[in-house]
């Protein structure tokens, strides 16, 4: 690759990535061309030498944030320990004070929901495919039963997890929102566990 292209290419990756944080703490919506390039390091009249369209570059951004997820996956499944350990400690990740408070690098699958939802197909393709991903994880890690029903226990999940985040950033008092983590990751062990 030459010099300007494996520039550009960099640039580029730098604007995706740019806006797959920003997008996560402040939506679709958030933020503008001008302000994404400019936190990239890179001039507002460059952006159309990377995307056809701003549409174009919420599904890039989209799909970068989910990718995101999809290493959290891969590294849930390296842990070597009995399934309903691993599922414990996925649930108290996601459930933290940590994950409710790192917009930028939180699970997009709660952050860009509502975004998504009113997004382009190819957004709304990535972050189904990341549900799905998602629900095969918890699936696999739900014991006994059979597999429709560890589906069925791995939706209502998922549901509670996504819900419980969002309720939790949401509300403005710290200690309803510490509450309804704790509350979801009990629920959810002690269900799931």
């Amino acid at each position: 690759m030459g010099h300007s292209k494996a520039n550009k290419a960099e640039s580029h990756d730098r604007v995706v990535s740019t806006a797959a944080a920003r997008f996560r703490e402040s939506g679709i919506d958030g933020i503008g061309v001008a302000d994404l390039m400019k936190e990239a390091g890179l001039t507002h009249g460059g952006f159309y030498r990377h995307f056809a369209s701003r549409d174009e570059l919420v599904a890039e951004a989209v799909e970068r944030a989910l990718q995101d997820g999809g290493r959290a996956v891969q590294a849930v499944e390296n842990i070597r320990q009995p399934p309903a350990a691993v599922l414990a400690l996925l649930v108290d990740g996601y459930l933290s004070a940590a994950h409710r408070d790192s917009l930028a690098t939180s699970c997009a699958v709660t952050t860009l929901a509502g975004d998504v939802a009113r997004s382009n197909e190819r957004a709304r393709s990535a972050y189904t495919q990341q549900v799905g991903t998602y629900l095969a994880l918890l699936t696999k890690l739900i014991a006994g039963e059979k597999q429709k029903s560890r589906r069925m226990k791995a939706i209502a999940a998922l549901s509670t997890l996504v819900g419980a985040v969002s309720m939790a950033r949401a509300v403005n008092d710290e200690k309803l929102s510490r509450e309804i983590l704790k509350s979801a990751a009990d629920a959810l062990k002690a269900q799931l566990g």
